[in-house]
């Protein structure tokens, strides 16, 4: 008789797998440990291997068990995609939409988007996850979460992206460095200067660094500052200098004493987009959701009179 393998034995021991302690993979599934444990041990019987080592620290998977575990991943996000078509298939952005979104886009872009999806789409059952660009492609790949909004390109074979459109960089400065209307920014500007970013991990620290060509950071100050509102608060203080996302300058130039200036051509620029697992059955979803956004981003997030910027030099994002 060929073994009889459960998806609740698989549930129990991807969970296990990712937590590597039974009371917490317990805790994660809600259920108690014995009973937990003794899915594990019953898997173990019908596979005939030995998935785990049960240490007083913890759990060890064994080699065999680091197979079975990304097997058992994969086949637990199958199952998911098919019910995920099951409700989806006759209905656009209805039910649950679990959206990844890095800190730069979030505090700027969900303001204006997150009214048109209620008005929209009031079946919709939105979950926001706010991270950095590294933890929100894995949460994606592991299936915890559906879609990301993200800047592009993003180099991963499995995933699908739609580019939804451009958002330049501006150079913001203590106003008493405030240039002149007919001046524009050079990156020869920003080589003396103290150029704050955010912390390492953020993909628009990267894309700041590429523009200017900077090899040597020690000008960089990026002592743990993980928004753009603190690094703003630096700039008006006259601690420094930073490149600001258009998309920002609605919120963070509201009140504060700052000057924003244009680069020369071409002027530097990230893409915003969207990606997902190529085999999620929600494309359609995507792209609804995607036009969204692009509306959002015309009526809420670009300044007046900035609407119609021509971009010739895209930021890469790289994979952080």
């Amino acid at each position: 008789m060929p073994p009889h393998v459960t998806l609740k034995q698989l549930r129990y021991f991807d969970a296990l797998a990712r937590e590597q302690h039974f009371g917490r993979a317990a805790e994660a599934c809600s259920v108690t440990q014995p009973a937990l444990s003794m899915q594990i041990h019953e898997l173990e019987e019908q596979l005939g291997l030995m998935l785990v080592e049960r240490t007083r620290a913890g759990v060890l998977l064994s080699d065999k068990g680091r197979e079975i575990a990304a097997r058992a991943a994969r086949i637990l996000g199958d199952v998911h995609e098919m019910v995920e078509y099951a409700q989806h298939c006759n209905n656009v952005l209805s039910g649950s939409l679990r959206l990844g979104v890095i800190p730069s886009i979030a505090p700027y872009m969900l303001p204006p988007l997150l009214p048109l999806l209620r008005e929209g789409y009031p079946q919709l059952e939105l979950h926001v996850r706010e991270t950095q660009t590294i933890p929100l492609l894995q949460e994606l790949s592991d299936g915890k979460l559906d879609v990301l909004l993200l800047a592009l390109p993003i180099v991963q074979a499995d995933l699908s992206t739609l580019t939804l459109f451009d958002d330049r960089f501006l150079l913001a400065l203590p106003s008493s460095r405030k240039l002149s209307s007919r001046v524009r920014a050079t990156k020869d500007l920003l080589e003396h200067e103290r150029l704050l970013l955010l912390e390492e991990g953020h993909c628009l620290r990267e894309q700041a660094l590429t523009y200017c060509s900077l090899q040597q950071v020690s000008t960089v100050n990026t002592f743990g500052v993980s928004s753009l509102s603190t690094i703003v608060e630096m700039v008006a203080a006259g601690y420094g200098i930073t490149l600001l996302p258009e998309m920002c300058l609605n919120v963070e130039e509201r009140g504060r004493d700052i000057g924003i200036t244009r680069f020369v051509e071409p002027e530097p620029f990230r893409t915003i987009g969207l990606a997902w697992r190529s085999t999620s059955p929600r494309a359609a979803d995507f792209q609804e959701l995607g036009r969204l956004i692009k509306l959002a981003w015309s009526q809420g997030c670009v300044p007046p009179g900035r609407k119609n910027a021509r971009h010739t030099k895209p930021l890469s994002a790289p994979s952080s």
